[in-house]
């Protein structure tokens, strides 16, 4: 098939898809945002048809207890499936939790979001499976990232069943957490498919003893900021609750009312400061002046900028819907840019022995 369609390069579809699914995650935060996750009650079509309705009146009167009911039969096959995994526990809250089969009143507004939301999660396969053709042409150079290409196919399979999963359990804080890692996951290993697909810039290090540092302080950040990422998660459930409990017009006292994660998930904004402080003086030290590997470097430095700050506007200021997803995005903007000056730094600097003494090239 490879053969008969034309495709792109691996690293130009690959490059591609990283922004497709980043702007899919983007697109996920303004569901969130919106409160349109449960606008489809089912998955993957959307009220049993694949083009939802415009109004109530196109819905069966009795529209909430069909819905509630085959959910509640797909939670049990997947409590069952916690069951045989031996997360016993989950399993009997997922039975027991009558607030996860509440159908909520039909929405124009929020089915159509969520709607346009599950089309670019399909657009988003065929980008997949594209990156995937064009790796079959680099099968006997690189085959590994052939087979990579196909693993990310059958992940974003898996991805979609999960996406089913937190729809019928009423958008589950741990099932949305879940659902986020394996987003993040996905670009990750896309990043490592473009990375690899690139061709060596010939860069050089300035000063090699500063490299195992900065390699050592760009996994403590990816670390840090995924933590940070699954913390917001937590936090944007609360801020779920704390909105049904006090309402809109009383938006001022959301903040005051989030509780101690919230408190941990901004105070966690002043290690992640500390820790880009340490990486990016091991990074600038180890970096030629001149060398254009470090325009990544401020381009990180930008967006850990931007995501702190929209936190803090997000904290003085009542919570701005538009910037929860801006928040979300640049947050998972951040550990995929980590990730590729981490490859890099593998990639480019590869210790070599000359006369008995350890030089990079």
């Amino acid at each position: 098939m490879s053969q008969l369609i034309k495709l792109p390069s691996l690293k130009k579809i690959s490059f591609l898809t990283v922004l497709a699914v980043y702007f899919l995650i983007a697109v996920g935060g303004i569901v969130r945002s919106t409160g349109s996750g449960m606008g489809c009650p089912d998955w993957p079509k959307c009220f049993g048809n694949w083009v939802p309705p415009t109004e109530a009146s196109q819905l069966p009167p009795d529209y909430k207890e069909h819905y509630a009911s085959l959910r509640a039969e797909k939670n049990e096959r997947f409590a069952l499936y916690l069951d045989k995994f031996g997360f016993v526990e989950q399993a009997e809250l997922i039975r027991t939790d009558e607030s996860i089969l509440v159908e909520e009143d039909f929405n124009a507004a929020k089915t159509w979001t969520e709607y346009v939301n599950r089309l670019i999660g399909a657009l988003i396969g065929v980008f997949i499976i594209l990156t995937f053709l064009s790796s079959i042409k680099t099968f006997k150079t690189k085959p590994k990232l052939t087979y990579l290409s196909f693993f990310i196919v059958l992940l974003v399979g898996f991805q979609g069943w999960i996406g089913s999963i937190v729809v019928s359990t009423n958008l589950l804080e741990w099932m949305i957490t879940i659902h986020m890692l394996l987003a993040i996951a996905i670009v990750l290993l896309l990043i490592y498919i473009y990375q690899q697909s690139k061709e060596d810039t010939g860069s050089k290090l300035k000063k090699t003893s500063y490299l195992n540092r900065a390699s050592w302080f760009i996994v403590i950040c990816m670390v840090l900021t995924t933590v940070q990422v699954v913390l917001g998660t937590q936090v944007r459930e609360m801020v779920d609750q704390v909105s049904n409990l006090l309402g809109e017009a009383n938006r001022h006292l959301w903040i005051d009312s989030l509780g101690l994660n919230f408190k941990i998930h901004r105070s966690f904004s002043i290690l992640i400061l500390i820790a880009h402080f340490f990486m990016f003086k091991y990074l600038f030290a180890a970096t030629e002046k001149n060398s254009g590997f470090r325009s990544t470097f401020f381009l990180l430095a930008a967006v850990v900028l931007l995501e702190i700050f929209s936190g803090v506007i997000m904290a003085y200021f009542a919570i701005p819907p538009a910037l929860q997803p801006v928040h979300l995005l640049l947050g998972t903007v951040a550990i995929g840019i980590q990730f590729f000056i981490l490859l890099e730094l593998n990639k480019f600097y590869q210790p070599v022995k000359m006369k008995d003494s350890l030089i990079y090239s």
